[in-house]
């Protein structure tokens, strides 16, 4: 089969097909970049003062939940041309037909559904592995991301997609960059405004409290102090009430990244 041939119709019936499987695609480019977008304010907490944790999450997984089934449509479109169909193994196998950005489209692909599944399992994980694997949705959207571009190439709509694609990437990107650099960098950066120095208590006398009325255990508080913080296999958060000196630091980056601000930093008194 050449690479462009699914997209090239010859009859009536697959140029049909060959609308339907252009129109699931574009849809599931913009729930893909829409997902990334809404998972990463919902991780960092940028946007808890404007909803709450559940319908963040809720968002993100609704957000997630419809790039799966667009993504699906996709692919099963596909299966129905008559002139030169595609067959099942072509679908799940990367390289099967030869084809390049099908392969990297079926490896992103399979890559989204088995994080997905590791999400719903995530209670009977350990967290720490959960957030690692997690983290590998961001190489399936780039994956993701490439086969659309081919494809637009390789179907002649590069055009359309360059103006329209590309304006819904931009945010991602930056999203996930910001994501991963250090705060003190975004404030150089001019990005964000760090807080005040405000003296606080001794490291020697730092207590900590956690809201379990207002913790929904997203773990990335372990994240930041592994030592101090750490969720059973039961979701429960165990933490140390008066961490050592130095761990101080470690924590008070921990109460920062809570999504919540469920972590509660006291100077215990003697």
């Amino acid at each position: 089969m050449s690479p462009s041939a699914a997209l090239i119709p010859v009859s009536p019936h697959d140029t049909g097909i060959a609308e339907a499987a252009t129109l699931s695609g574009r849809l599931t480019y913009l729930c893909m970049c829409l997902t990334l977008c809404w998972g990463v304010l919902s991780a960092t907490g940028w946007v808890r003062r404007f909803s709450g944790q559940d319908a963040l999450r809720t968002g993100h997984v609704l957000l997630a939940a419809f790039t799966l089934a667009t993504g699906t449509l996709h692919g099963l479109t596909l299966l129905f041309l008559e002139d030169d169909p595609f067959g099942v193994a072509d679908l799940l196998l990367p390289f099967y037909d030869g084809t390049p950005r099908h392969a990297l489209g079926i490896v992103g692909f399979e890559l989204v559904i088995a994080v997905s599944v590791t999400a719903g399992l995530r209670r009977g994980a350990r967290e720490g592995r959960w957030l690692r694997f997690h983290q590998a949705g961001y190489l399936a959207i780039g994956l993701l991301a490439v086969h659309a571009w081919l494809g637009a190439v390789s179907s002649g709509h590069l055009a359309v997609v360059w103006l329209a694609g590309i304006t819904l990437l931009v945010p991602p990107v930056l999203l996930s960059v910001l994501r991963v650099l250090p705060a003190a960098v975004l404030a150089r950066a001019g990005l964000v405004t760090l807080p005040p120095a405000e003296p606080g208590p001794e490291p020697a006398t730092l207590r900590v409290d956690v809201d379990s009325q207002r913790c929904h255990a997203y773990g990335v508080c372990q994240s930041e102090a592994p030592q101090v913080f750490r969720l059973g296999l039961d979701g429960q958060l165990a933490y140390e009430k008066r961490p050592e000196a130095q761990l101080v630091a470690n924590v008070q980056a921990a109460a920062r990244a809570c999504p919540m601000r469920a972590i509660h930093l006291l100077g215990a008194t003697r």
